[in-house]
């Protein structure tokens, strides 16, 4: 499906001899030429999120002269970032991640004007940011706010440009061109809040992002371009440990709730609800334990159970020598092997899974169980330095 060419005034856009000699390899293609070249220069694209696709989008939207680029994030650069972000080096880590692309982004093409976001973005603001752009370009890594961009995208009339990425699997499409399926044509419920691990908790190939933000790119220029056929109605799903690439249609869903003909939704909503985040519980403090009183309780010789609800892979990069290794998608299968008059210390990466294992076995029945508050990562600063962090 082709989208309708996007309304860019270029009248009044001149190219200067600089930009001309820069662009000479667009410029020789009949697809793009002078007036192609216009266009990039009079769109402006939205980038929600300046991680591992935000990156390689950038970059290669910069390059290619796109006049205004925005770019909302509000994170600072973490060392386990460095894998597969582009945008940033050793020497930034620690500091604000807009700041270094704007730095990197400018350096690579001064004539492109780099607008920075430093928010989360929310539905209080969603609307405010994106109506000031032409596409947008959707580089998030969770549920919510990939349904908020949607719903933004739809309201507003923009084209949402997809990418997601996961261990060695990567998708991209084109969602909201008028005609065209919006994402929850594709998906119209979430995933059960833990079902789908984020990249933190099972990892990506840091070539993955590259590949999936650089289509991204191209789709994004392609809309500016008017040329081409856009991932409208077509799911690319990238498999790059088979080195497979494989297609999908996607039809128009005519119950859609946001882009149907008689929407239920249209307005932002709270897109944490919607995917089931704000429903799980909290722990009361009676059934958490800090890394320092764990500590001494084992040192006293109490008899405790301390059970490790990460991935295999987690286990063989650090673990606690006094731990049992049940994965927490193994948990509700294997929980006859655990005896509820023990006393169980469940801990994780950071805590955050291993309080809804807590929570799974305190629905089952089991009471004498705690979580470990901030997981191995806080055992490691408080208890045990020499263990290795990722």
């Amino acid at each position: 499906m082709r989208e309708t060419p996007l309304e860019l005034k270029t009248d009044d856009v001149a190219l200067s001899k600089d930009e001309i000699l820069r662009y000479s390899r667009h410029l020789i293609m009949p697809e793009v030429g002078m007036e192609g070249q216009k266009r990039l220069k009079s769109a402006s694209v939205l980038l929600v999120g300046a991680g591992g696709l935000g990156s390689p989008a950038a970059m290669y939207l910069a390059a290619a002269g796109v006049g205004r680029i925005g770019i909302v994030d509000y994170d600072v650069v973490d060392f386990t970032n460095l894998q597969r972000q582009i945008l940033y080096s050793t020497q930034e880590v620690g500091l604000p991640k807009l700041e270094c692309a704007r730095k990197r982004l400018e350096a690579l093409n001064p004539s492109v004007k780099i607008e920075l976001h430093e928010t989360k973005l929310s539905s209080e603001n969603a609307l405010d940011i994106l109506k000031n752009y032409d596409v947008i370009v959707d580089g998030t890594d969770n549920f919510p706010t990939r349904y908020l961009v949607n719903d933004a995208c739809v309201i507003l009339g923009k084209p949402n440009v997809y990418g997601s990425i996961f261990r060695f699997d990567g998708q991209a499409s084109v969602f909201c061109a008028k005609g065209g399926p919006c994402y929850r044509c594709l998906f119209p419920e979430p995933p059960p809040p833990g079902m789908v691990p984020s990249c933190a908790e099972g990892g990506v190939l840091g070539i993955l992002p590259g590949i999936v933000g650089t289509i991204q790119a191209a789709e994004a220029i392609k809309l500016i371009l008017g040329k081409g056929n856009p991932l409208i109605g077509r799911l690319l799903i990238i498999d790059v440990l088979g080195m497979r690439i494989r297609e999908l249609p996607i039809q128009k869903d005519s119950r859609c709730p946001v882009c149907g003909p008689n929407p239920s939704i249209t307005r932002l909503i709270d897109y944490e609800f919607f995917c089931g985040l704000t429903t799980a519980p909290k722990l009361s403090p009676e059934f958490e334990i800090s890394p320092l009183e764990l500590k001494r309780r084992l040192e006293t010789g109490e008899r405790l159970v301390v059970l490790d609800v990460r991935n295999p892979e987690e286990w063989e990069i650090c673990r606690l020598e006094c731990a049992k290794l049940l994965p927490l998608s193994e948990l509700p299968e294997r929980m006859k092997e655990l005896n509820p008059e023990d006393e169980i210390v469940v801990h994780c990466k950071s805590g955050a899974r291993s309080a809804r294992a807590v929570q799974m076995l305190l629905d089952a029945g089991f009471r004498r169980v705690k979580n470990l508050k901030g997981g191995i990562e806080a055992w490691a600063d408080e208890v045990d330095p020499t263990l290795p962090k990722y």
